[in-house]
């Protein structure tokens, strides 16, 4: 008999779990305010000199925002603090071009992927203008440039395990360093690389086109919200076909067009 009474309570405590985490997306639409946690980064989200938000992942939260009828309220968060955040429910989902890894979806949910990207390199000129291959920065003498709590940090650990790893918490101190010299190279997401090569030619450069590792980023709810993922997972088969999605990443990440209306733009955090 008691394991009967403990079989039912088991039942409507996991009942109770799942409802609990499924009224996400009901709340959303009843609220009329989707909670979407960010973390500055150009070109995906940052602030233009008038101080309104935007970027790549700042007009994807608009529109789905737009499309599910529902007001944008943007939540401001350093870049190791997101997934915390989420968790703790002060956000509904986050929008930062977070790599999907394993990892991360012990924690939670990703939905399908809605752009791709890469880590890549940025080397300083001076100082590894006596270097021919990536192999000569994999050593004792050479320091390599990332940004903590990234997957471009285990990246540098893993390939340049010879060298020295400096982690960076913000991303200006780490693009300045391999600006100023400081340091032998920076690895980080595209299209920062690229981005930095464009702005000092003098001084940065890219060693090779195709990224270190390529990943995907999707968006990040809280686990148990399969309806929130559905409906993320249509929104993003719609807008991924009609062309949408691709049309804003050209935009922001193959060129620095978005620079000359979105100047002087303000950026803590890398995202990876």
């Amino acid at each position: 008999m008691k394991r009967i009474k403990l079989f039912f309570c088991l039942i409507i405590l996991a009942l109770f779990s799942n409802s609990a985490h499924a009224d996400t997306f009901s709340r959303v639409l009843k609220s009329g305010e989707l909670r979407v946690g960010v973390s500055l980064s150009e070109p995906w989200a940052m602030k233009d000199k008038e101080g309104s938000f935007t970027g790549f992942e700042i007009q994807i939260a608009e529109q789905l925002a737009k499309d599910m009828g529902v007001q944008l309220k943007l939540t401001v968060t350093e870049w190791e603090d997101l997934i915390n955040t989420l968790v703790a429910k002060k956000v509904d989902i986050i929008i930062a071009g977070l790599a999907i890894t394993p990892s991360r979806a012990l924690r939670i949910n990703f939905s399908n992927a809605y752009a791709n990207s890469g880590i890549g390199i940025a080397a300083s000129i001076a100082k590894t203008k006596h270097k021919d291959s990536l192999n000569d920065l994999n050593n004792p003498k050479v320091t390599i440039g990332v940004v903590s709590n990234t997957v471009s940090e285990k990246l540098a650990e893993r390939t340049f395990n010879h060298a020295q790893i400096k982690s960076f918490i913000k991303t200006e101190d780490a693009k300045n360093a391999v600006i100023e010299g400081k340091i032998h190279a920076l690895i980080s997401s595209s299209p920062i690389p690229h981005f930095l090569a464009l702005e000092h030619p003098e001084k940065i450069d890219v060693p090779i086109d195709k990224p270190l590792l390529g990943y995907k980023a999707g968006m990040a709810v809280n686990k148990g919200e399969q309806e929130f993922l559905n409906y993320l997972n249509a929104w993003i088969t719609a807008r991924d076909a009609e062309g949408w999605l691709s049309a804003r990443h050209k935009f922001w990440f193959k060129s620095l067009d978005w620079k000359n209306e979105y100047d002087d733009a303000n950026t803590t955090n890398l995202q990876y």
